[in-house]
């Protein structure tokens, strides 16, 4: 059992602050500068890392006009694969670039390879981990090529079976790969909430033995956080400066303003998740004195009875505890007692 992976010296698993990764993804537009700035942003809405894309058409598919190769059921219905890839892919000679940009913000950017050459190029440019999306999630042989690397991985489990995910899991295993991370994700754009069923994810984390999150593509931020309250300790969410702007994937993309609302809901959950507690807290302490005891409500004279009339269960809780309640209700008064004063066992005598 491994409930850690380690990214650049930053611990992420359970028990440590959820690791918050914004997807740039094509939402740079091949504009060199709106991905700096996308890099900028990303780090001042609180995301501990930016993650990006390396490929290029041809090591996705191949350009073809046949059937197979045009998208249905999905955002992009009708487009060519080959077509959607060109114009989302992220130029290779930007990476190393922008990699050194995020280093002097202070934030991470890794990448997710889509073959071979691109996890080649990615150890040139010493990335700190690697991101396995979903679809390639059944590619064994790069999963394996990534493994072989030694850097931490953190898989996305979109679209795949049990089978499927223990099958990717022992392929990293036996490559090599010890430092694993899995992310529940509903490979749909956007993701309908009903069909992200979040429970999965300490199913994951016992089933694996790994620590787990969520790669996100609903809309808005209600389901990363709910993730974060069931274990999730990564959280993965595409990051746009503007939905306005258009692209492959900004209809589903978190702009600024939104994404570090995220982060700081994140951050709220992840402080009221605490631990197993029954103590008071010190906050409560002062609080302890409002609950409810036994206070004489009428004046009483000395040997008279104690009735529901003239004793109550009320606030604050300076008088006798309210189990004593029926006991109370056998006694006298063994002095007089003035209205709004605290019952004590010193004020009762036995009814003879």
């Amino acid at each position: 059992m491994n409930y850690h992976i380690e990214i650049n010296g930053r611990l992420i698993g359970l028990g440590e602050p959820v690791y918050i990764i914004a997807e740039m993804s094509a939402n740079h537009n091949h504009d060199f500068d709106k991905a700096v700035k996308i890099i900028e942003a990303a780090k001042e809405a609180g995301a501990n890392a930016v993650k990006l894309q390396t490929y290029i058409p041809d090591t996705m598919t191949i350009e073809c006009d046949n059937e197979y190769f045009l998208i249905k059921g999905t955002l992009w219905e009708g487009r060519k694969l080959y077509d959607l890839y060109k114009e989302a892919h992220t130029p290779w000679d930007w990476q190393p670039k922008l990699k050194e940009i995020a280093d002097n913000f202070g934030i991470h950017l890794f990448s997710t390879p889509f073959d071979a050459t691109a996890v080649d190029f990615l150890e040139r440019m010493d990335v700190p981990a690697y991101k396995i999306a979903s679809f390639e999630m059944v590619d064994l042989p790069l999963i394996c090529r990534v493994a072989q690397t030694g850097k931490p991985i953190i898989m996305s489990t979109g679209m795949a079976t049990m089978a499927e995910i223990d099958e990717a899991v022992r392929t990293i295993r036996e490559a090599g790969g010890n430092q694993l991370a899995l992310l529940k994700c509903t490979s749909a754009y956007p993701a309908p909430p009903e069909e992200i069923h979040l429970r999965t994810i300490p199913h994951l984390a016992e089933a694996f033995g790994l620590p787990v999150g969520l790669s996100d593509h609903t809309l808005g931020i209600a389901v990363p956080v709910a993730a974060v309250a069931l274990g999730a300790c990564i959280v993965e969410k595409h990051f746009t400066l503007s939905r306005s702007i258009p692209g492959p994937d900004s209809s589903f993309s978190l702009e600024p303003n939104e994404f570090k609302n995220m982060v700081d809901a994140i951050r709220v959950a992840e402080k009221a998740l605490g631990k197993i507690n029954y103590n008071v807290t010190k906050d409560e302490a002062a609080s302890r004195v409002f609950r409810r005891s036994l206070f004489v409500v009428k004046d009483i004279k000395a040997g008279e009875k104690f009735t529901k009339e003239n004793v109550r269960s009320i606030r604050p809780g300076y008088g006798l505890h309210t189990r004593y309640w029926n006991d109370v209700l056998q006694q006298r008064a063994s002095r007089d007692i003035k209205r709004g004063t605290p019952l004590d066992p010193g004020m009762m005598q036995e009814d003879k």
